[in-house]
């Protein structure tokens, strides 16, 4: 557990200089290059294997939380592995912070269990936070700290001394690229620099598993590319577990490699991206078999919507401008035949193809606005 504020500040009487000392101007760090294992527990870990002989990095058994008649948490189970971006998708109110609070150790379940690199959240809670990292949605900054001493009162609340804190310190600022603002109040930092600092602050004991809750939220365009690369290297490259919540679901779905969507405390689905895009729910009048075709013409889509109706293996017809959206149970020939009846009736298609799902189609399909 972190020292108190009080036990960091009287380590700073010892003599450490935290601006000329603790990042000595000559001092060089590869980006990538955290430490691993230095004072991290060794003990034999609990989880037994999944099907493949992996262990699991992040596992949720079973997991409630409820709040008087609230059940903010029901039954939620899932599991994430080394290497792996999940994310974890839902409206507000779903359950996604309560979740992530109580894999930080912030919060009891009330019953259940989470285990981080085989560590039980509820029974070894102080080994569990050797192993992982959370960066809530929103972080407390200091009044007359700039980024180095931010940090560097992280690194010795984690324990840290000498030149191994000197050295975390050092990595983070690189990896971050905040190394050029190293000496600025944290309180002047713009949202993007800000929401670094944060991930860096979580980084700072070099953990393996990364909960990571909206931190793109409020950032301009190029900051979220440049907070998914980060992410990405830390996936790909030094093989941390990542559990990330958003509601910008076009950034995780280009970020993540498997998804949980949980809605009024129940988790609804959980795969990979591509097993959620192909997703179908069973819905009155479309069957299994069907699939989303678009069309795009080159003129009002009236007349196009009336002939399709009457069409055999069409429904569900959707216009939109110069484009429409059916569901189709014919087969691939059916298909072709369609398209050429189309140009003999002498519509002006421009396109006609499988309508590309993407993880907002699939959320929107999957839930049903459920608010608690």
């Amino acid at each position: 557990m972190p020292e108190s504020p009080q036990s960091s500040a009287s380590d700073h009487s010892s003599g450490d200089n935290v601006l000329d000392d603790i990042l000595p101007r000559d001092s060089v760090a590869g980006p990538s290059s955290f430490d691993q294992g230095e004072g991290q527990q060794t003990e034999e870990k609990t989880v037994a294997p999944d099907h493949t002989g992996e262990q699991p990095a992040l596992e949720i058994k079973n997991l409630h939380r409820f709040f008087g008649k609230l059940k903010a948490v029901d039954n939620v189970s899932f599991k994430a592995f080394p290497g792996q971006v999940m994310g974890f998708i839902g409206p507000n109110g779903a359950g996604k912070t309560t979740t992530m609070r109580i894999l930080a150790s912030l919060d009891l379940p009330t019953a259940g269990d989470a285990f981080v690199c085989g560590y039980s959240v509820v029974d070894d809670p102080e080994k569990a936070r050797t192993k992982l990292g959370f960066m809530p949605d929103s972080f407390g900054k200091y009044n007359n700290m700039d980024v180095v001493e931010y940090l560097d009162f992280y690194a010795r609340a984690y324990g840290f001394k000498g030149e191994q804190r000197r050295d975390a310190i050092e990595r983070v600022l690189v990896f971050t690229e905040l190394r050029k603002l190293a000496h600025k109040p944290i309180n002047t930092l713009s949202k993007g620099m800000s929401q670094r600092l944060g991930l860096g602050r979580t980084l700072i004991h070099d953990p393996q598993v990364l909960i990571l809750d909206e931190p793109a939220a409020g950032l301009d365009p190029r900051a979220r590319v440049e907070l998914r690369e980060l992410i990405h290297l830390l996936a790909a490259e030094m093989n941390k577990t990542v559990l990330i919540s958003s509601h910008i679901l076009t950034e995780l779905g280009e970020i993540c490699d498997s998804a949980a969507i949980i809605e009024a405390g129940k988790i609804l689905i959980h795969g990979t991206i591509k097993e959620l895009r192909n997703f179908r729910p069973k819905k009155e009048g479309i069957q299994s078999t069907s699939e989303t075709l678009l069309v795009s013409i080159l003129a009002e889509t009236e007349s196009l919507e009336k002939w399709l109706l009457e069409q055999p293996f069409v429904s569900h017809v959707s216009p939109a401008v110069n484009q429409i959206t059916f569901e189709f149970a014919g087969d691939k020939s059916q298909q072709a035949d369609l398209l050429k009846r189309m140009i003999e009736k002498q519509f002006p298609i421009l396109e006609f193809s499988g309508k590309s799902e993407t993880l907002e189609d699939a959320f929107m399909s999957i839930t049903e606005g459920i608010v608690q």
